[in-house]
C-alpha cells in the first residue's frame, strides 16, 4: 500500500516516551526485519563478484597489448565491445568466467591467449550510508558485506546515533522495503549481522530526535518517501 509522506510523519510522531522513535510502525524489526534481510549464508561469504551494467573493467590479453583495454565500460544491457570480437555479454558474469569466455573468442585469432579480467568501478555494488554516521555517502564494495561492515565504510556512528533504530531500505520484487536493527544486539552476537547487497540504503538514527527527523525527510525523496512495506 503506498503511503504519502504527510501519513508516514504522523506514524512517526504518534511514537512517544522518554526517548521517542522515529522508525514508522511498518518498518519490519526484530525477527521479520532478519527474515526480510538476512545474514549471508556460508555459500555467499566470499563468492566472485558478479559484473553488472555501467561497471568498467580492465581487459589484459598477454603479449597482446593492441586488444588490451583500460578501463572498458560495460553498457546498460551489459555488453562490452572488445577489438576483432565486437560486442560481448558480460553481466551476470564473474571476471573468472569472462576471461574464460574471451579466451574461447580471442582463441580464433590468437594461440591460447591469456586473458586477465579486473573490475575497476562498480555501480551496482555501491551502498549508501545516511543519518548520524562520521562520512555519509556512497561506497563501492566488493564481495560479501555486512550492515556493520557498510557502516565501517562510512568510518563508523558518532556519538549521538541512536544504534536502536539502523534502518536498511532494499528494492525487493520492484516494491521498497525497510527493516529496523538494532547495532548494540548484533554487536553483541544476540542478533545476526544482515546482508548488504548493492544499491542499499542505509539510515542511522540520531539521538536527537529533532536531527533524526530531518534525516528521514532528507531520504526521504529518495527512497520514494518510504512508500512500500
Amino acid at each position: 500500500m503506498v503511503r504519502p509522506i504527510w501519513c508516514v510523519a504522523a506514524g512517526m510522531l504518534a511514537l512517544t516516551g522518554c526517548t521517542p522513535s522515529y522508525v514508522s510502525p511498518q518498518v519490519r524489526t526484530g525477527k521479520a526485519a532478519s527474515d526480510l534481510i538476512p545474514a549471508p549464508t556460508a555459500n555467499q561469504v566470499g563468492e566472485e563478484y558478479v559484473i553488472g551494467p555501467r561497471d568498467t573493467l580492465n581487459i589484459s590479453v598477454f603479449n597482446e597489448p593492441e586488444i588490451s583495454g583500460q578501463g572498458v565500460p560495460v553498457d546498460a544491457v551489459g555488453n562490452v565491445a572488445l577489438p576483432l570480437i565486437g560486442p560481448v555479454h558480460v553481466s551476470g558474469m564473474t571476471t573468472t568466467q569472462v576471461s574464460a569466455q574471451l579466451q574461447q573468442l580471442y582463441d580464433r585469432f590468437y594461440v591460447k591467449p591469456q586473458i586477465t579480467v579486473l573490475v575497476t568501478s562498480s555501480v551496482s555494488q555501491r551502498v549508501t550510508v545516511q543519518g548520524d554516521v562520521m562520512e555519509p555517502g556512497v561506497y563501492d564494495f566488493r564481495g560479501t558485506y555486512t550492515l556493520l561492515d557498510a557502516i565501517a565504510l562510512a568510518k563508523g556512528e558518532s556519538q549521538n546515533a541512536k544504534l536502536r533504530e539502523v534502518i536498511i531500505i532494499r528494492q525487493i520484487g520492484g516494491k521498497r522495503m525497510a527493516a529496523a536493527f538494532d547495532l548494540t544486539r548484533i554487536r553483541s552476537g544476540i542478533d545476526p549481522d544482515p546482508a548488504v547487497l548493492g544499491r542499499d540504503v542505509i539510515i542511522v538514527g540520531h539521538s536527537n530526535t529533532k536531527q533524526a527527523w530531518n534525516d528521514l525527510l532528507k531520504a526521504a525523496p529518495l527512497l520514494n518517501v518510504f512508500a512500500q512495506f
